[in-house]
């Protein structure tokens, strides 16, 4: 067999024997976890290859950045890079099993926007064994459809704000007096009447503007209204599900307790992760984000697989995707990002019709 010498200087122009052992290396780094020595390769190799042509091979793309070596007598694992090149035109093609189409079909069958939310986490986390993540709109972008507030006990009254696409938030708010069922229903009324179909944010300034008119002063609906409403769409954060931490602990990326201590704190920061995904993810499709492309993978050397959802109007309502190590199953993982994506996005729309 005539052996050409390698020409991985550029990661676009891969020859095929260089393509075939990046496939082997990648393949089985992610189904052992351990770096992958040049002897392993020509055992899996069905191109006959020696150890010794298949080493310098390794060692030409470790210099084009598409392989690393951990230690000096280990093999080699993929790097970033090296996955991307894997991902976008090395792996077997993937598709969602007919059983997990059904799955995801019946699960998301019915429910209002953040019931449909959870949904999506828990068939994220259960189908890949990682952790499951989705990220719902800030309230404030969404379209009212009903607010409605009750009674409770002294001066509190739980307001309930229900968008167009189903989510709902509830809220206790804190008022200066009691105020009765019969005035509180006026006051839903009155909301409903004159903000459905405006965002939230939209019927905000417009309360706003209300409250700063004279006759806001004298009106002791509108007041009540403009008290009890400021209180109700306050939320303007997206809120964030995740589903699955526990399925990690097993996986050797996660065998020493600082590593376990850092995945903790990733996600008790919720702040932050609203923040990144939200940088992370502009556009459509789906997207993959491996170890230090961003500070959300980078502490880890974590990938994120993740795609927006919803938006029948051209703007995304969230994100969903999944978090896991760096050697996950792409070709599993990522049409079941975007199935679910896919599928998340129409039962929303379902609940509009």
């Amino acid at each position: 067999m005539s052996e050409s010498k390698s020409t991985v200087g550029d990661p676009h122009q891969l020859t095929p024997r260089d393509r075939a052992i990046l496939r082997q290396v990648v393949g089985q780094f992610i189904a052992t976890g351990a770096p992958v020595s040049s002897r392993a390769v020509a055992k899996a190799s069905r191109e006959g290859l020696s150890a010794a042509t298949i080493r310098n091979t390794m060692a030409d793309l470790a210099e084009a950045g598409l392989l690393d070596q951990p230690h000096t007598s280990a093999g080699r694992v993929p790097t970033a890079a090296g996955y991307h090149v894997f991902i976008d035109s090395l792996m077997p093609a993937g598709a969602v099993s007919r059983e997990e189409r059904r799955a995801i079909d019946e699960s998301l069958a019915s429910g209002h926007g953040d019931d449909l939310a959870v949904k999506a986490s828990h068939l994220l986390s259960d189908l890949s064994r990682q952790i499951g993540i989705v990220l719902t709109p800030a309230l404030g972008e969404t379209k009212l459809k009903a607010v409605d507030f009750v009674p409770l006990s002294g001066c509190r009254v739980l307001g309930v704000v229900v968008s167009m696409d189903g989510f709902i938030d509830n809220k206790v708010i804190e008022t200066s007096q009691p105020i009765g069922r019969e005035e509180l229903v006026r006051i839903s009324n009155y909301l409903n009447e004159s903000f459905a179909g405006m965002t939230l944010r939209e019927a905000r300034d417009r309360l706003l503007t209300l409250m700063a008119e004279e006759r806001a002063r004298v009106d002791a609906l509108l007041a009540n209204a403009i008290a009890l409403a400021q209180g109700a769409l306050g939320r303007d954060e997206p809120n964030l599900l995740v589903e699955g931490t526990s399925a990690l602990l097993g996986r050797p990326e996660l065998s020493d307790l600082e590593r376990v201590r850092r995945l903790v704190e990733t996600f008790n920061n919720k702040a932050q992760l609203v923040r990144m995904l939200g940088q992370l993810m502009q556009g459509r499709g789906v997207r993959v984000v491996i170890g230090g492309e961003s500070d959300l993978t980078s502490e880890l050397d974590f990938s994120l697989v993740a795609t927006t959802y919803g938006g029948s109007d051209g703007q995304p309502y969230g994100t969903l995707g999944i978090f896991g190590p760096s050697r996950m199953a792409y070709q599993k993982v990522i049409p079941l990002v975007n199935y679910l994506g896919e599928r998340l996005s129409r039962a929303l729309e379902a609940t509009l019709e």
